[in-house]
């Protein structure tokens, strides 16, 4: 069994498939199923959708799969899920199967840590995000909300039942906010509210000096979530600064791919992102 030891001392599961250039993926490698898998599949949502990403990509590639979203969650880092922290654990996962190159795709918080990575090393050969901007990311805004999440997180001391949506089971833009519930607990919120709180004084325009390999962005159309009062009264706009800011991105090096009318959840299934992804990396790494 591979692992990687992470900036806590805790230690994440590896799965290595295939041969060729190394693409460090970020997703759950086992298929959800039962009742769960039944329920996601009835708003379009891929239960396999990380296995399918490494299937789609490992006869091409050496694909490195390690649910760092589902560690973290078991796992929580309430004070020390830092950008420079996140960075570190991207290169500890690319040090345990001595990957010396290797390219990274992310998305949406795992986008960003992407974008951490990529000023904080040169190993990397090639940098995807996918729903969250390289430049104009709502880090203000962000943090509006999971401070929101983590104050709700601490008014019942005992855990729910998962009841508010996430990234594999709910179609965001169709979800009403105002009534969710906070399911997880005030350790696994604040590690988020830490996440934010340390990119507050980021500046993405001015990163983007340090950026060197190839760099493909894209999101929906859609991408853009309204928050109430109760979690912030916030717009987080993904898509805006991806349309807005083409010009200015694609002057920086980007390659700016826009989806026509997915929203942030549907433009991360494997139907939409391994025809962007596949051939990308195919022309950009060796």
């Amino acid at each position: 069994m591979t692992e990687a030891k992470l900036h806590d001392g805790s230690t994440i599961h590896l799965e290595v498939h295939g041969q060729g250039p190394t693409v460090l993926l970020p997703v759950n490698p086992v298929p959800i199923e039962g009742t769960k898998a039944d329920e996601m599949r009835k708003w379009g949502v891929d239960p396999a959708l990380g296995r399918n990403l490494i299937d789609g990509l490992s006869d091409a590639f050496r694909v490195v799969a390690f649910d760092y979203e589902g560690h973290v969650l078991a796992t929580p880092k309430p004070d020390t899920l830092t950008p420079a922290n996140i960075a570190a654990d991207l290169l500890a996962v690319a040090d345990a199967v001595d990957a010396a190159r290797f390219a990274y795709y992310g998305y949406s918080w795992l986008a960003l840590s992407g974008l951490q990575l990529a000023i904080r090393t040169d190993r990397l050969s090639a940098l995807v995000m996918g729903g969250y901007p390289p430049l104009g990311g709502p880090y203000a805004e962000m943090l509006s909300v999971t401070m929101a999440t983590y104050e709700m997180s601490g008014q019942d001391p005992a855990p729910q039942k998962a009841t508010e949506p996430n990234a594999e089971d709910s179609k965001a833009d169709e979800y009403d906010w105002d009534s969710a519930e906070v399911t997880m607990t005030e350790a696994q919120t604040r590690q988020f509210v830490t996440l934010y709180e340390g990119l507050q004084d980021f500046d993405d325009r001015a990163a983007q000096a340090s950026l060197s390999c190839p760099r493909l962005c894209f999101a929906g159309s859609a991408d853009k979530i309204e928050y109430g009062e109760r979690w912030g009264g916030v717009d987080v706009d993904i898509a805006g600064p991806m349309v807005n800011r083409r010009a200015e991105l694609e002057s920086f090096g980007w390659e700016v791919r826009v989806l026509d009318g997915l929203d942030h959840v549907r433009a991360m299934q494997v139907a939409n992102v391994l025809p962007i992804l596949r051939p990308w990396l195919e022309s950009r790494i060796r």
